[in-house]
């Protein structure tokens, strides 16, 4: 996902991050545009999917991982989302190896409305514990 309006030139807008780490690359990929375009379409937020294995198939990559956490790193923290099974063991052996950026987090919440959330709460300029808060409370949502 490339970066967004209020860029500080390295790619990183300067608050919370956000990776959404899928199986699937067109998966993560797609839950990043829609989180963005529900933000308002212009959401100053770093935002990185990290979806399949480095050489396109269905899986999870701990490089395409740590990449995507370390690009929109810039200080504030990074929430990060994981959609199934490997895909958060992946992600909580880097946290645990010291892998990714200081403030990484792993946020159990929803794939897709906890995405939603943390980067519409990421876009107001939230802290890292806020963004987190927003993406588990997603859990709430009720849809009847």
């Amino acid at each position: 996902m490339s970066p967004r309006e209020g860029d500080d030139g390295d790619g990183t807008p300067g608050g919370v991050g956000v990776v959404l780490v899928s199986h699937s690359a067109p998966v993560a990929e797609s839950v990043a545009a829609l989180a963005v375009q529900l933000a308002g379409g212009t959401a100053s937020v770093a935002i990185r999917a990290a979806g399949g294995t480095a050489d396109g198939r269905v899986g999870t990559s701990s490089e395409l991982i740590t990449q995507a956490a370390r690009a929109v790193d810039a200080g504030a923290g990074v929430v990060l989302l994981a959609d199934l099974g490997s895909a958060v063991l992946t992600v909580k052996a880097l946290l645990e190896d010291d892998e990714l950026p200081g403030g990484a987090r792993l946020v159990d919440a929803p794939f897709v409305e906890g995405a939603v959330a943390a980067v519409v709460t990421a876009s107001t300029g939230a802290d890292v514990e806020a963004v987190a808060s927003a993406a588990s409370d997603a859990y709430a949502y009720r849809k009847t």
